[in-house]
C-alpha cells in the first residue's frame, strides 16, 4: 500500500521512504499538500518503463503450464554455392 509523506518529512527519513518503496511500493511525496512525485524501487521502476528484460518478465509469466526454456538449437544449416 502507497504512502503519503510530506516533503520535509521525506527529507528527514529518506532511509526509510526508500526501505518503504522497495518493501510496500510506491511512496508519494506531497509539496504543499498536493502529490509532486513518487519513489519506487528500481525493479518496479524497470518494469514499468518496459527497460526490464523480455526473458524477465516471460518467466514472470503466471499463466500455468508456461514455461520458457533457452532452444539450443543454432539455428538453420548454412548452404554453401
Amino acid at each position: 500500500m502507497a504512502s503519503a509523506w510530506q516533503l520535509q518529512e521525506a527529507k528527514n527519513k529518506l532511509s526509510e521512504v526508500v526501505d518503504r518503496a522497495m518493501r510496500e511500493g510506491p511512496q508519494t511525496i506531497t509539496r504543499h499538500g498536493r502529490p509532486a512525485v513518487v519513489v519506487v524501487a528500481a525493479k518496479e521502476y524497470a518494469r514499468a518503463t518496459g527497460q526490464e528484460k523480455l526473458s524477465t518478465v516471460l518467466r514472470a509469466c503466471p499463466v500455468k503450464g508456461w514455461n520458457v526454456t533457452r532452444d539450443k538449437d543454432a539455428g538453420r544449416a548454412l548452404r554453401l554455392r
